[in-house]
């Protein structure tokens, strides 16, 4: 009967539930958050009168030592404390004695572990940020070295339009800053303390939540305690952004895939991020980049967990919620390993600029660029220069010949109305560089798309 809560109980708990109930081998995790939240609740309730200075003390030094020994791998996890909450507090009055006891007025596990786990959610999406920028940069080093590298852009997997590498780097830099700015605001929106809230209804104490709140470096408080205890929104929310930006990484993972492959021969991957095979000695393996495709689905996992936990819980706390860390804590780490993983792996990454350069001349990428020029040079309605465009692409397709490669001769058979000129029109760079719309690909373009980001990265 050594649980804190076994008063109106008349037989221990079995060896079973402790193991089915206990949290305390995962959440520990949490240890350095907890012990800040109640060094700050142990001083709002010294300065409200409820504790005296000797105890405030002795908490302090109590909380101390056991900070010292948690790090140091000398302190004792037990499973049957349930969770760190109550082993941390067990080891505090073995060491203070009954200001230990103290310690827990006007406050519950439940906004407790309230506190602990947002203060951990909070500091990840900051953690996750400064980790993505680190990602950013060496993808726009990458892409600086390549704005006048072709390479074929592509709809449907079919060849489209000649892009530059640089161009298409900048559009996963696009998506890396939409997920830093779904961090930043998660951040912001769930910066509140709970602290305070007890286990549903607040505290009958003459306790100061602002204080609280301003020691652990919250906004504000929350303000309806009935909700605080409960939500878990601030888990879920790291869940779904940590799965967008996961799901970013994995499209860029699968063209790297692609792009490694000897079909392509666009890129080859460091010896350092790539592995062999234990049958065939000729192979390279990108194995990075495929596992980055895995670990999504993994981390999809998590966020559809506690969706599924969450979903039909009455007010306020459940044990069910106990479930909510386990899932954010491993998509965290996937987070992090990911993300460091694939900067070393881009930064060490060979491209192949020839070869992307012959590709764009397989598949007539400039078709458009004709049908372009018989608008604005012939006067031709659009449909009609479709189709004039089409029966040209029929005839590469005739003769073997890309596009962008046909002698005026044969354009010429096809419509009268083509002049000479066209052949400028066809040429695979030109075909790039004319689109200088804003957004474009031109290589002036993308050197402005990328000032932008060496911009909002440095500003950052």
């Amino acid at each position: 009967m050594d649980k804190m809560w076994s008063g109106r109980f008349s037989v221990s708990a079995s060896n079973l539930l402790d193991q089915f109930n206990a949290s305390i081998m995962y959440d520990r995790k949490l240890y350095k958050e907890d012990i800040e939240g109640s060094l700050a609740h142990a001083t709002m309730l010294e300065k409200q009168g409820i504790l005296t200075a000797e105890e405030l003390a002795q908490i302090e030094r109590g909380l101390q030592t056991i900070l010292k020994e948690i790090e140091s791998g000398t302190f004792e996890w037990k499973i049957s404390d349930e969770d760190l909450h109550m082993g941390i507090e067990k080891r505090l009055t073995e060491l203070i004695g009954d200001a230990g006891k103290k310690l827990h007025t006007a406050r519950s596990r439940n906004d407790q572990v309230a506190v602990d786990f947002r203060r951990y959610v909070l500091r990840k999406n900051l953690e996750i940020v400064d980790a993505l920028k680190a990602m950013m940069d060496e993808i726009l080093v990458v892409a600086k070295q390549h704005t006048e590298t072709l390479i074929p852009g592509m709809t449907h997997l079919q060849h489209a339009q000649p892009i530059n590498f640089g161009f298409h780097l900048g559009a996963y830099l696009s998506m890396f800053q939409r997920d830093i700015t779904r961090f930043e605001d998660s951040y912001k929106r769930n910066n509140i303390s709970p602290l305070g809230c007890a286990a549903l209804a607040g505290t009958p104490h003459d306790v100061d939540r602002d204080m609280t709140a301003k020691l652990l470096g919250f906004d504000s408080v929350s303000i309806n305690c009935l909700d605080t205890v409960s939500d878990r929104d601030f888990a879920l929310e790291i869940l779904f952004n940590i799965s967008t930006m996961m799901m970013h990484i994995s499209r860029l993972s699968e063209e790297i895939v692609m792009w490694s492959s000897y079909e392509f021969g666009f890129v080859e991957l460091s010896d350092e991020y790539s592995t062999g095979s234990s049958i065939m000695p000729q192979k390279k393996n990108p194995d990075v980049p495929e596992l980055l495709r895995g670990k999504t689905g993994r981390v999809y996992g998590s966020l559809m967990g506690l969706l599924t936990v969450m979903k039909g819980l009455p007010l306020a706390y459940n044990k069910d919620t106990q479930e909510d860390k386990e899932g954010v804590f491993d998509a965290v780490e996937t987070a992090e390993i990911s993300l460091k993983i694939l900067k070393e792996a881009i930064k060490t990454m060979d491209v192949k600029g020839h070869n992307m350069e012959s590709a764009c001349a397989i598949g007539h990428l400039s078709a458009t660029d004709l049908a372009d020029y018989l608008v604005e040079k012939c006067d031709i309605p659009f449909r009609e220069a479709h189709f004039i465009t089409g029966r040209a692409v029929a005839k590469g397709e005739e003769l073997n010949i890309d596009l962008s490669k046909m002698e005026f001769k044969y354009l010429k058979e096809i419509d009268e109305r083509i002049k000479e000129d066209v052949t400028e029109f066809l040429g695979l760079r030109h075909s790039m560089n004319a689109r200088r719309s804003e957004g474009g690909t031109a290589s002036e373009r993308t050197k402005e798309q990328l000032a932008y980001f060496t911009t909002y990265l440095q500003g950052k």
